[in-house]
Parts: structure tokens; sequence; C-alpha cells
């Protein structure tokens, strides 16, 4: 079971082998790296290229570890006994299974996402040590023991937001998504916009990069980005002379998909007043 990439996902050298290297230690593959470079679709990807089923945990800051193995709902079941309910007889049928028990019974190997669990409780990835080092873990209501069949393939995304605690990381095998060069950037164009005008790409992408290095900018445009802005820029039909900044505008043409705040949008006016200034 070996990782290759896929034709709609340009994945990198190291990327392969950090994928190929989580599932033989069969260990938890934990990837970071600025949002927008593909984590969770990494995920999806690696599901369709073996052809897995994928089962997807998205963290938010309220989730707890718990949820992930089950829920016990027991104000529902205290509202059934008050009615009479005969299935309060049976606790099985107030216990609501999560992504982990999902996975663990799903009867063959899938692929399980935990996807940005540095927005979560800094105690969330030490919550689940256990559960996913043994891949089982214990239904206290029931006193039924849930163990996977088959190991899931485990992908956890985070976009460094927080530090994760040393003993989760010693647990997981570790790889950064660095943003990509011009080379693997034009790959990945292709896959998206296939046939795309060289020179408009060249100078789309020149100016993309320079917008990314000023100095002083808050929110680096992503991969996800720059995507967007080549559909608008093919949508509204733009030649590269169409791109062209000069000392009176140097916000992008269409900036609205690659600057994200205001802060950024003011820089780039600033740059351009300077720039009258200096004339």
């Amino acid at each position: 079971m070996k990782f290759t990439g896929t034709d709609a996902y340009v994945a990198t050298e190291d990327l392969k082998v950090a994928v190929n290297a989580a599932v033989t230690l069969e260990r938890p593959l934990l990837v970071k790296g600025e949002p927008g470079t593909g984590k969770t679709e990494l995920a999806r990807q690696v599901a369709d290229a073996l052809g897995l089923d994928m089962i997807e945990w998205h963290i938010k800051s309220t989730t707890k570890a718990q949820q992930g193995l089950y829920e016990y709902d027991a104000v529902s079941r205290l509202r059934d006994s008050q009615l009479g309910d005969e299935k309060v007889h049976d606790v099985a049928n107030y216990i609501k299974r999560g992504k982990l028990w999902q996975a663990f019974e799903a009867g063959r190997k899938t692929v399980l996402l935990i996807d940005e669990i540095d927005k979560a409780d800094i105690e969330f990835p030490n919550d689940l040590l256990q559960e996913l080092d043994r891949m089982e873990f214990h239904v206290y209501e029931t006193g039924e023991t849930i163990k996977a069949a088959e190991r899931p393939i485990v992908i956890i995304t985070s976009n460094n937001e927080k530090e994760l605690p040393d003993a989760f990381l010693r647990r997981c095998f570790f790889h950064y998504i660095s943003f990509p060069d011009m080379d693997t950037l034009r790959q990945i164009v292709e896959v998206h916009h296939p046939g795309l005008k060289s020179d408009l790409l060249n100078t789309a992408l020149t100016q993309f990069y320079e917008i990314r290095e000023t100095p002083g900018l808050k929110k680096k445009p992503s991969t996800s980005e720059v995507l967007d802005w080549l559909k608008l820029l093919l949508a509204e039909d733009l030649s590269p002379e169409d791109l062209k900044r000069d000392g009176a505008s140097a916000l992008p043409k269409l900036h609205g998909a690659l600057l994200k705040n205001e802060q950024d949008v003011h820089l780039f006016e600033r740059l351009a007043f300077m720039a009258r200034r200096q004339r």
C-alpha cells in the first residue's frame, strides 16, 4: 500500500515519503504548514489513491477528545424515562458514536482525518494518546471495549496556532508542507487550470511571489488563494499587460483574492504613495 500521488494533487517526493513512512510505522501522520497548502486535501487524496473510505473529524475550539470516541446523552434518557419510553432500559440507545468509533468499526482500513487539531484545548491531543496508541477504548456505560479490526491511517493537520504536547509529538510521524516553489506551483496550476497561457502564468506567478515577499505583509496569500486569483484573471480575460502595476497603484488586479485584511491593503496603498513621492 503505497501513496504515489494522484492526478488531482501534486505531492512532492518528501510528502510521499512521509505518507508512506506513517503507513509503514502505523503512526499518525502530523502535517503542518501554512493555511491553504493542501493539508486537508492530502487526506482526501490519500484515501482516493489507496481506494479507502475516509472519515473526517473537523476540530473546533469547543471540541473535546471524548466526542471522538462517543457521547452519552443522559438528558434524552432522563426525558424518555419520565415519558415511560421502553427504550430507556437499553443504555446503548443513548450512545452516539464518534469519529474514532466509526473508524474502528468500519471493518476495513480507512483514512481518519483529524483536521486542525491545534484549534482545540491544549489537553486535547494528550487525551487521545492511549486510544491512538492501542486503537481501542472502553465504553463505561455499556461495559464494552471497542477495538479497531483494521488500524486506520490517521492524518492529523495543524496550522501551528499553538504548540502540541511532546508526548503527543513522539507518537506521530511529522511532515511540514513547505510553500511550493515556482516549478511546483506551476504543476499545481496546471492541474486546476490546464493550458493556461505561459506569458500570463509567468507574469501572474512572478507578481504573486513578489506580493508574498513584501516586507510587513500580515497574511501571505496561499496556494488556494493564487488558484482563485488565476480563475478570476481567466474569467476577466486579462492579459499580462493588464497585470502590470505602476506607481499610481501598487495593488494587484482583483487584489481581494490575495489580500485578506485591511492592513495589507493599506500597506500596498502606502507603497504606491511612496513611489509617487519619489518621482
